[in-house]
């Protein structure tokens, strides 16, 4: 991303909602707080956020060359933390989300995504549709839920205004591909993270995703 490591703008995160704001100009050194989304304006600085199963969805305004980057894990999905990321590029930026592109990276899939019936009530008990709730949920022959995390997350980009057109999903497994990507299902407390990175390099924006 052609920025020293002090200008790779990490967080803490908590699989939450919070959204962190990294300005242009701003001075001293990012005391990492504590979030699972990050927007900034600053061309001389890459945003990041870590993932082993979780989505990571990126973000970039065309007309504005602002970036944001969310960490949304079915958790992250619960409290709408990709409607609160395009929320503060809107109200720190002055971005229209219709001018938002939007990518999700590997996650784990519906094929993988197997919860416990208490996840589909945390959505239920968040106040998410009955309708929603059958579009990511599925029942397999286990007898278990399968959550389609990404899905969620295209759900919850459309809801916030991003234009369906303009949102890419990767549509890779972690579990189904654990031997080129990271995933917890698959490795458990050995697995690594895997990085999504995005900069905006003036109006030329720059992203990329790494293992």
């Amino acid at each position: 991303m052609r920025v020293p490591p002090e200008r790779l703008l990490r967080i803490r995160q908590v699989h939450r909602a919070a959204v962190a704001v990294a300005r242009r100009g701003r001075s001293g050194p990012w005391d990492h707080p504590e979030a699972d989304a990050i927007v900034s304006d600053d061309p001389e600085a890459a945003v990041c956020v870590r993932v082993a199963d979780c989505a990571p969805i990126l973000m970039a305004d065309r007309r504005l060359g602002v970036v944001g980057g969310a960490h949304a894990g079915w958790r992250g999905a619960i409290q709408r933390v990709a409607s609160a990321a395009v929320r503060a590029m809107t109200d720190q930026f002055g971005s229209d989300p219709s001018d938002l592109v939007a990518a999700i990276g590997p996650c784990l899939g519906a094929c993988c995504g197997e919860v416990g019936d208490e996840v589909p009530e945390a959505f239920r008990d968040a106040g998410l549709s009955e309708e929603a709730i059958a579009r990511w949920f599925k029942t397999r022959p286990s007898g278990r839920p399968h959550l389609d995390l990404a899905r969620a997350n295209r759900d919850e980009l459309e809801a916030a205004g991003v234009a369906p057109g303009n949102i890419h999903v990767a549509a890779l497994c972690t579990k189904t591909h654990a031997t080129v990507l990271h995933s917890y299902r698959a490795d458990g407390k050995s697995a690594g993270r895997m990085a999504g990175v995005i900069r905006a390099s003036g109006f030329r924006l720059q992203a990329s995703a790494e293992a």
